[in-house]
């Protein structure tokens, strides 16, 4: 077996116990073989050619699952604080899709680059991606060594009939042709960008296909009260109903944000199996309110974590995401044990795997070897009282000291091996200042 040990730290297991232990890889299979003394197969055999596993000390550090995002649009990192202080509508249409009409494929791609490079360097190891040009950024998935669900992002509203269709049928090429891509590490879903950015028959149209060939659906659902009183307003019915009527509701699909979800609507998300994928940084720094992620929980919907845009967050870094979404949901609730630590360290690794259809997300013989290796000796994570309180409440991207994905080691002691950090972001703040001089020359 061609082996990497994780040892000398701390585990985090499925069941939210803490253990010492030692994790055994197997790097072909991009599985974990042994954790402590649990085995499968020959976990205890050196390589083939008899020479000694690999190591990645864990001294002093927790191993946890890598972290899933599972709700970004990881090109974004170009228009991090180009457009602040503003709710979303007039945000996104004075400023966000006039500078997104500018966009070339190569902007794209130093976006993405910037993106995942940021993802890595903070325990993030799976992703959930819509934007344009996925062609480009699965070639940086692939590079960087990242799992991810990806799917163009469709929009028809402002379009003519020919272009509105020619949309919808690149969302559904993106899916059909991408899936599989980076040796299986990257899937697809058909990506509508919201219920009320998608014209209705051709929302129906690209849901049907989509569905008949097995694509999971993703999009925008109830993210504002201004996103949710026209469905009601035009067709008498809540979003979520509108979405069931579309077909769009289902266990392989999830919806980005859900802030303003009635009872009714969280009922029929939970019978039928669709994740919500929570994303509080944006929706705060949006003022688009609080959603109610423990009614959620309740009701056994499935909730994942999101960073949405570095425009509107403005990082990739789930941690913060984490300690965002624990705060925000007691506020929700009007509750200080709603969303407790535990929770939204779940929402983070092994809610967010399973709402994307993705391996990972817990570590345990079997399991994808997805991991975040986080140091705990520093002053802001001691003493150790509680490991899982440290994670949701005060622990920082800048905390992993390696990330593993598939089995691949993408970062040791801070340095990311898949990429070349200080040529990305020269690039990626080269073509950001270009992007924004052409958009403004317009």
């Amino acid at each position: 077996m061609n082996a990497l040990r994780v040892t000398g730290g701390r585990v985090l297991r499925p069941d939210g116990r803490v253990t010492e232990s030692d994790v055994t890889i197997d790097r072909d299979a991009g599985t974990i073989v042994a954790v402590g003394e649990e085995t499968v197969g020959e976990s205890d055999e050196t390589e083939a050619n008899g020479e000694a596993a690999e190591t990645l000390d864990a001294s002093g550090s927790l191993v946890i699952p890598g972290l899933v995002n599972a709700h970004t649009h990881v090109s974004m990192t170009l228009l991090r604080g180009y457009a602040d202080d503003k709710p979303l509508d007039p945000w996104l249409r004075e400023d966000i899709w006039p500078v997104e009409a500018e966009l070339t494929p190569d902007d794209i791609e130093a976006g993405a680059e910037l993106g995942v490079l940021e993802l890595i360097r903070s325990g993030t190891t799976a992703f959930a991606d819509m934007y344009f040009a996925m062609d480009r950024v699965a070639d940086v998935v692939d590079r960087a060594g990242l799992r991810a669900r990806l799917g163009h992002g469709v929009v028809t509203v402002g379009k003519d009939e020919a272009d509105a269709r020619e949309d919808v049928e690149e969302g559904l090429a993106v899916a059909r042709d991408l899936d599989g891509a980076a040796d299986g590490r990257i899937r697809t879903a058909f990506m509508p960008h919201s219920l009320t950015t998608v014209d209705e028959v051709l929302l129906r149209e690209g849901v049907a296909e989509a569905r008949e060939a097995g694509v999971p659906i993703h999009l925008h659902a109830n993210e504002t009260i201004d996103e949710v009183d026209p469905i009601v307003e035009e067709r008498g019915e809540r979003p979520i109903d509108y979405a069931a009527d579309a077909d769009a509701l289902g266990p392989d699909n999830f919806f980005a944000h859900g802030v303003h979800l009635d009872g009714g609507e969280i009922d029929r998300l939970a019978q039928t199996g669709t994740a919500i994928v929570h994303c509080p940084a944006s929706n705060m720094k949006l003022a688009s309110g609080m959603a109610p992620v423990q009614r959620l929980r309740d009701a056994g919907v499935t909730v994942a974590l999101g960073t949405d845009g570095a425009a509107s967050n403005n990082d990739l870094d789930l941690f913060d995401e984490m300690r965002d979404a624990a705060m925000l949901g007691k506020l929700a609730a009007d509750d200080a044990s709603a969303v407790p630590a535990e929770a939204v360290v779940e929402m983070a690794t092994a809610a967010g795997a399973a709402a994307l259809g993705l391996p990972g997300g817990r570590i345990e013989p079997g399991a994808a070897a997805d991991l975040a290796i986080v140091d705990l000796d520093v002053p802001h994570l001691t003493p150790v009282h509680d490991p899982v309180s440290h994670l949701a409440y005060a622990a920082r991207g800048s905390d992993v000291r390696h990330t593993v994905c598939d089995g691949t080691v993408l970062m040791r002691d801070r340095d990311v091996l898949t990429l070349d950090a200080d040529e990305i972001q020269a690039r990626a703040a080269d073509a950001a200042h270009d992007l924004v001089a052409r958009a403004e020359r317009d």
